[in-house]
């Protein structure tokens, strides 16, 4: 958004969003530990199905049956190694981000489990609290998958800004 003034972006939608930053810094506590996602990267590359099957453990809120577990894990697997660590090392170094969210104008809702584990709720209100034209609709019954754990009010939520 910052890098290209919004062009072309009408609206936005921040969905359990690592912004400003996933890590908790000594002038940013909302973020989880560096700690874990330096356990993520060493993991991704000792034993990268056990790291996935672990995360699938905390992005969700809901129960999900066996089956979906192993599909979402699947999922997982298909991105390759060096990609999945690659992710994880862009969350400890996102300092620009804390510029850019202030150049966002547009009209944003951000969504967001209050129960997230990946993302914390904090994030988001601090969210809010950066992007003047915003609007924070919390999910009470739902970790970072709110788009599974509460379909029906996460795709009411996004239609109704859509059409707004």
């Amino acid at each position: 958004m910052a890098r290209h003034k919004g062009l072309g972006v009408s609206k936005l939608i921040l969905c359990a969003a690592a912004a400003p930053s996933l890590i908790r810094r000594s002038y940013f506590p909302y973020g989880i530990k560096r700690d874990i996602v330096d356990n993520i990267i060493k993991e991704t590359y000792i034993d990268r199905p056990k790291m996935l099957k672990n995360f699938g453990k905390i992005f969700f809120y809901k129960k999900v049956s066996e089956p979906f577990s192993k599909w979402f894990l699947q999922l997982g697997l298909q991105a390759s190694g060096w990609a999945t660590a690659a992710i994880a090392k862009t969350w400890l170094d996102e300092e620009k981000l804390f510029d850019d969210i202030k150049e966002i104008t547009i009209p944003t809702l951000i969504t967001h489990g209050i129960h997230d584990k990946v993302c914390l709720f904090p994030l988001a209100i601090k969210q809010h609290y950066l992007i003047d034209n915003s609007r924070l609709v919390k999910f009470e019954n739902s970790g970072h998958a709110l788009f599974y754990d509460e379909k029906d009010k996460f795709n009411k939520e996004v239609l109704t800004f859509v059409r707004e």
